[in-house]
């Protein structure tokens, strides 16, 4: 079975994001980029599926600019065997991404798709809902226990009320979440044999889908700044700041 894992570029967790100085976006010029934490955790579980003996191969795709392709190589030094990069001079949102990774699919044939739940820069958390709902295909969501027997897979999905056990069908879609596993570090040995594993480049429109965006940003703006904290001295004057000042009580 073949095993598609979709990663995106975004700008590194460590790292305090800073709004440009006309509101219109992120400051990204000079700033570390990686691999989106979420994606690192569905490569890591699709590798630990090859070496399992579930998987016979682990393909990535990533779609974006020219420096995508270093956030290939990094799913490649940890293990995966081929890449995919879809060049795009945009970011490309959930809905075109989906249909990009569905025409990908189709020419792949994989047997399941693992992608993070969601990225860390828009939070959307859409692309695997839309992905397995253009494909027709089971979904599993949020998912912090998966095992594959094989044509079915069994999931355990974290719900408001505890954990969600569920039993889909192959193919599918898996959404992962944080504590499904560890995601490996790449060795040197392994960095230096993915600058010679293959990455196919397409653009858009070999796929031909329609990327133009549907959303518009007007503004973006840092969220305020917590004012600092008042001491009381008694139990009464805090009950009473808590009713006639904050109103919370």
């Amino acid at each position: 079975m073949k095993v598609l894992v979709p990663i995106k570029r975004v700008i590194d967790y460590n790292v305090k994001i800073r709004v440009k100085a006309d509101n219109s976006g992120v400051e990204l010029t000079n700033v570390k980029m990686a691999m989106n934490p979420f994606d690192e955790i569905a490569v890591e579980q699709a590798l630990r599926l090859k070496e399992s003996g579930g998987a016979n191969e682990v393909v990535v795709v990533s779609i974006g600019p020219s420096q995508n392709q270093e956030t290939i190589r990094t799913g490649l030094a940890m293990g995966a065997d081929r890449g995919i990069h879809i060049e795009a001079s945009h970011d490309i949102e959930p809905l075109a991404v989906a249909k990009l990774l569905k025409e990908v699919v189709g020419r792949e044939n994989p047997g399941l798709v693992f992608v993070g739940k969601q990225a860390i820069d828009d939070d959307c958390n859409q692309t695997g809902q839309m992905l397995a709902a253009l494909l027709g295909w089971a979904q599993g969501t949020f998912v912090s226990g998966v095992e594959i027997n094989d044509d079915k897979a069994t999931v355990i999905r974290e719900v408001d009320g505890g954990l969600e056990h569920l039993e889909i069908s192959m193919p599918a879609v898996v959404s992962v979440d944080l504590r499904l596993n560890e995601p490996r570090y790449a060795s040197l040995p392994n960095i230096m044999k993915a600058k010679k594993k293959p990455v196919d480049s397409m653009t858009v429109e070999e796929l031909g889908v329609e990327v133009a965006p549907r959303l518009t940003v007007i503004k973006v703006e840092e969220p305020e700044a917590r004012s600092a904290g008042v001491k009381v001295s008694n139990a009464s004057e805090l009950v009473n700041k808590l009713k006639n000042e904050a109103k919370v009580i």
